[in-house]
């Protein structure tokens, strides 16, 4: 156990680093350090969230399913799940600092570069193997959660958001070790040897993951 938990993180940071994006891979980003993007896109990125929130935690779930009761991997799932409905109580405030109603709410309909994220999660959730799958979010999320943080700090003291308002960027941002562990446990589970044959499609699945993500920053700054 030792020897696959050890592989497991060195697979882990090797397949973050492999996808993490490259500085100009989100236009938005730079337009919200620098105050210049406008209240509307603030606003979309709310109203898309809200779509991709309820998506990906279904898709949790039905990997959480899939993987097995009592598994490292429902576990995983499971907790991710979670997340999916902490985040979603923490997307009002910011909706509300963006001005949005509950008719702008309801009336939306999602643009298709925002949503391509949240539909190869679902296709993940269906298709992929539950320990490349864990890799492959574990990955990711590590260049989301730094987006979310500089993200947070650019609302603050560029367009004057709360620390509530915030609170759906801090969330993706903070550090949470139990999720790490339980991230480094899946990935583990499917470490059938040194190499980490058991998760080798995890770096493709993380790959795409990076690009769909990076599709959706980019849509929003158009």
């Amino acid at each position: 156990m030792t020897r696959q938990t050890r592989t497991a993180k060195e697979i882990i940071a090797a397949t973050a680093r492999a996808v993490a994006p490259s500085a100009d891979d989100n236009r938005l980003l730079p337009l919200v350090e620098s105050g210049d993007a406008p209240l509307s896109a603030l606003a979309a990125l709310a109203l898309e969230q809200r779509h991709i929130i309820a998506s990906d935690r279904r898709a949790f779930l039905l990997l959480a399913e899939r993987s097995g009761p009592g598994s490292a991997c429902a576990a995983f799932f499971g907790a991710l799940a979670e997340g999916e409905t902490l985040a979603l109580d923490r997307l009002g405030a910011y909706e509300s600092a963006c001005g949005l109603t509950p008719e702008d709410i309801g009336q939306y309909l999602p643009r298709a570069g925002c949503q391509a994220y949240p539909a190869y999660v679902a296709w993940l959730a269906l298709n992929g193997g539950p320990p490349s799958v864990a890799l492959a979010l574990t990955a990711n999320f590590a260049a989301w959660g730094g987006c979310c943080g500089l993200m947070a700090a650019a609302l603050r003291t560029r367009y004057g958001f709360s620390d509530e308002a915030c609170g759906f960027f801090d969330f993706f941002a903070d550090p949470a070790p139990q999720l790490a562990e339980l991230a480094l446990a899946a990935v583990a589970s499917g470490a059938q040897d040194e190499h980490g044959e058991g998760v080798g499609e995890g770096a493709h699945y993380g790959q795409l993951l990076q690009t769909y993500e990076s599709m959706f920053w980019n849509t929003l700054a158009r």
